[in-house]
């Protein structure tokens, strides 16, 4: 079963980062990315630039609506995502648990069962 892992935390804390802090929080979690890219359980994995690069496409009765910005009104921001191959809920469970050892701080991770999926084209 395929399983996304959606990353959320408070993007003014990681933007505050320093390019060491960075560096040591990318390298951590790379840690805990190769042994499942290893075992071919590790798929796509994305970081999000801050949500002061999004637009947003709001659906309405007319023509879809494109809007500069996000529209939550939250503390923690999507950050970025996993896509990982496991057998068991309790597999990936133990993976965020590695997840979230290796990065600092407060944030949360949501973990969703994966109905379709297309990998797309190979993009750099």
């Amino acid at each position: 079963m395929l399983y996304a892992i959606l990353c959320y935390n408070d993007e003014t804390v990681v933007g505050t980062w320093s390019e060491a802090e960075d560096r040591k929080v990318m390298d951590d979690l790379m840690a805990v990315q190769k042994p499942l890219a290893e075992a071919g359980k590790l798929g796509p994995v994305a970081r999000l630039l801050p949500t002061t690069a999004a637009t947003t496409l709001r659906k309405t009765a007319g023509e879809p609506l494109v809007l500069d910005g996000p529209f939550a009104e939250t503390k923690e921001q999507f950050l970025g995502f996993y896509v990982v191959d496991c057998e068991t809920l309790d597999e990936v469970v133990t993976i965020v648990r590695d997840l979230a050892r290796a990065n600092p701080g407060t944030g949360s991770y949501e973990i969703r069962p994966v109905s379709f999926f297309n990998p797309g084209s190979a993009t750099p």
